[in-house]
């Protein structure tokens, strides 16, 4: 494990970090370490790659789960019993 310290906006940053040299065969693929994936990998086997000016950058990558806001706006109306209604309404103009 390596600290990296960091000075921005005379704010002392410290990052640990691992490093390792890693095989890339010739397909591109290389073995991500364990420990990581045990720790990271552990609800996806996705990641999203950022490809930066300077390198690459892999982070896990997981779906949002949007059921959270359900039923958390508030358009003003208790019921919605006609959707052409409530279209008028809410985008107050008619849809085609």
């Amino acid at each position: 494990m390596v600290e990296i310290i960091i000075y921005h906006n005379n704010k002392k940053m410290v990052k640990k970090m691992s490093i390792e040299i890693k095989t890339v065969d010739k397909q591109g693929r290389m073995v991500l370490p364990r420990k990581w994936r045990k720790k990271a990998l552990k609800k996806t086997n996705l990641v999203l790659v950022i490809e930066e000016t300077d390198g690459l950058k892999i982070i896990p990558f997981e779906k949002a789960d949007l059921t959270k806001f359900f039923d958390r706006i508030d358009l003003g109306i208790d019921e919605i019993e006609d959707w052409t209604e409530f279209e008028k309404k809410f985008y107050g103009r008619n849809r085609k």
